[in-house]
């Protein structure tokens, strides 16, 4: 059994990290005994014609994919391309949106055979040995596909135990250098769960209300692995990692008695944080913690069910800080009965604080209290296009608010002070005035735009070969033909091409005295 798991194009200025979910069903398909690949089109540029000549190499008998709203759409439109390429091939889909729209979306693309909904690893151990009987699929709980027009959900399937169970994430199938080279965080998860009852989150329903926890050991057993890739940054993405401060101390003491040395972000409330976790966290290396403000009006707060203060808030930032944590908060904007009056709340707020922030529009997400319930509260939603869901414009309004006051309110208060300040830095680099802290920024951006350039172009791989001994450096010559393929100045090509060669992400092969340039 062949198995072809495709990472779907997303925006590489979103920040993607190794895809953890496609990861986790890929080692869930290899233990059910399946031959897989990952061809990642998240950090490789993409075209039928590219996938058909990958996927005919490979001669899969599965094709699947995950999403998230975001990415739906590219998503299944690639197993749209795939079912017609590959006719004979059992097409699949999972991930968060689709568990809640399975209906919409084996109706719209009936191309998709099957849906995993919900959490899907055991559903794969059970499913990859009958995945070509169709006559088998209505025993296996967690699944929905078409039998002739009707869609039919075989039932929800019971969330997993004992996540120790589950393999590691199949990393070593993705292109692992080419993340590298974006210097974002790899991503893990040390429990699924969580208790909160935020309207608009979806993830107690993906993953249940009961948190459940891996094993300490097992955890930094895969902390391990990452940093065997290169990894020196590592996210902490559970929805509620500081739910249980016991075994917070355990991974943070584990960290310690392996002598670890990484720096690690992590996402908390800000009630369950104390000066002694916060400490004992710092100590082993967490340097970096987020916290869900998401207003600055406390009857915001307790409307849309985040049950918390914004004392406590403030107090959570001052400890952490005190800790010598960077603290980042996020706000949402277009909440339900927003006024002008709630959003100068959160401005006021967000300064007062003291922490950096950012503003995010409201996405009623499908399988959230608020797209659900939407008549249940002051908003409308004015979009039903998912690529829209991105929540970097307002797709809502509220009685008080149109989508493009609410939209204002972002530009004014927080994207026209980035911009001013990015245009300072641009004018102070070219005076040579600037601050080394500034310097950094403003080259770590350049490079950081050379490399989403190399990635989604396929710039390297396309390249053509170099003439060695001619008195040229190999990087030095692909540096000159990079910077006229990005239009970018040659002297920020250079210095990132030549990091990428130092770090190991880039090398080249000599063939016929020819330098040719590959990722590792």
């Amino acid at each position: 059994m062949k198995v072809a798991l495709l990472a779907s194009p997303y925006p590489l200025a979103e920040g993607p990290s190794p895809p953890l979910g496609l990861c986790y069903a890929a080692a869930a398909f290899e233990a059910a005994g399946a031959d897989v690949r990952i061809f990642d089109y998240m950090v490789r540029a993409w075209s039928p014609e590219k996938m058909e000549a990958e996927l005919s190499a490979f001669g899969p008998d599965v094709i699947g994919t995950s999403s998230v709203t975001l990415n739906f759409n590219a998503a299944a439109n690639l197993l749209k391309i795939a079912r017609q390429l590959f006719p004979e091939a059992i097409t699949i889909m999972g991930g968060p949106h689709v568990s809640f729209d399975y209906g919409n979306t084996l109706t719209r693309f009936p191309e998709i055979d099957l849906i995993v909904v919900g959490e899907g690893e055991a559903t794969i151990a059970e499913l990859t040995p009958v995945i070509r009987d169709r006559k088998a699929w209505p025993g296996i709980a967690g699944i929905a596909f078409k039998e002739g027009e009707a869609v039919r959900f075989t039932g929800p399937r019971e969330l997993i135990g004992d996540l120790d169970r589950l393999p590691l994430p199949a990393r070593h199938l993705l292109p692992m250098s080419r993340y590298l080279a974006m210097g974002f965080p790899a991503s893990i998860i040390t429990s699924r769960g969580c208790p909160g009852k935020c309207i608009f989150c979806q993830g107690r329903r993906m993953v249940g209300s009961r948190v459940r926890n891996r094993d300490p050991r097992r955890v930094v057993d895969e902390i391990e692995s990452l940093l065997a890739f290169g990894f020196e940054r590592i996210n902490f993405a559970d929805d509620f990692f500081t739910s249980n401060p016991r075994r917070v101390r355990a991974v943070c003491a584990e960290i310690e008695r392996r002598n670890l040395k990484f720096c690690w972000t992590v996402f908390a409330r800000a009630d369950s944080v104390t000066p002694e976790l916060l400490a004992q966290m710092r100590h082993a290396g967490c340097d970096t913690i987020f916290f869900g403000f998401e207003s600055g009006d406390q009857e915001m707060l307790d409307r849309i069910g985040k049950t918390i203060t914004l004392d406590r808030i403030r107090r959570a930032v001052a400890d952490s800080k005190a800790a010598g944590m960077r603290v980042f908060g996020s706000f949402i904007v277009g909440l339900p009965g927003e006024t002008a009056e709630t959003l100068a709340a959160s401005d006021r707020f967000a300064r007062e604080l003291g922490a950096e922030y950012g503003y995010h529009f409201l996405v009623p997400f499908p399988g959230t209290d608020v797209k659900e319930h939407i008549g249940d509260y002051d908003l409308e939603l004015l979009s039903n296009n998912w690529d829209e869901f991105d929540a970097n414009r307002s797709i809502v309004r509220t009685s008080s608010l149109s989508p493009q006051a609410i939209e204002q309110f972002v530009e004014e208060c927080y994207f026209k002070e980035i911009r001013q300040d990015e245009n300072r830095i641009e004018r102070e680099f070219y005076k040579g005035t600037l601050s080394e802290a500034d310097q950094l920024r403003h080259l770590g951006k350049q490079k950081m735009e050379i490399v989403f350039g190399l990635l989604s172009h396929d710039l390297v791989e396309t390249a053509p070969s170099f003439a060695l001994g001619n008195g040229t450096p190999p990087a030095a010559a692909l540096s000159q033909y990079l910077a006229a393929a990005l239009n970018k100045p040659l002297d920020f090509v250079q210095l990132s091409i030549q990091q990428l060669f130092d770090l190991g992400y880039l090398h080249f092969i000599e063939k016929d005295r020819q330098a040719v340039w590959q990722w590792r």
